[in-house]
C-alpha cells in the first residue's frame, strides 16, 4: 500500500515505515503529524484517485528530527566582463517516518 501526499508544497510517494526528508514543518521532535492532502491511494491494486484529494484518507507521520541539508553553491559568471558572484544555501529540512496510511 502506498499513497501520494502533498507535504509543504511538494508531492511525495510514501509507504508505511518509510523515512523521508521534507521542507521544514511545524512541530516538536517526536510529535505526530497528520497529512490530509492525499492525492492517490493504492491498496494492493485498488487505486483511488482524488479530485483533487481523496476524502477520508489520512497519512500519519512522526517527526524524527529537524536538520539542515547539504550546502549548495550558486556561482554566477559572465565571461570577459569581470563579473563573478558566489553564494551558498542550506535548506531547512524535517525528517519524517510514515506510521500509517488510512483510506
Amino acid at each position: 500500500m502506498y499513497a501520494i501526499v502533498e507535504i509543504a508544497g511538494q508531492q511525495h510517494k510514501v509507504v508505511k515505515d518509510q523515512v523521508i526528508f521534507v521542507h521544514r514543518l511545524e512541530g516538536e521532535e517526536g510529535s505526530t503529524v497528520e497529512l490530509n492532502n492525499v492525492m492517490l491511494v493504492d491498496n494492493d491494486g485498488a487505486v483511488t484517485i482524488g479530485q483533487p484529494t481523496v476524502t477520508g484518507a489520512v497519512v500519519t507521520a512522526k517527526i524524527l528530527s529537524h536538520l539542515r541539508g547539504d550546502k549548495v553553491i550558486v556561482f554566477k559568471k559572465k565571461r570577459r566582463k569581470g563579473y563573478q558572484k558566489s553564494n551558498g544555501h542550506r535548506q531547512y529540512l524535517t525528517r519524517l517516518q510514515i506510521d500509517a496510511i488510512t483510506a
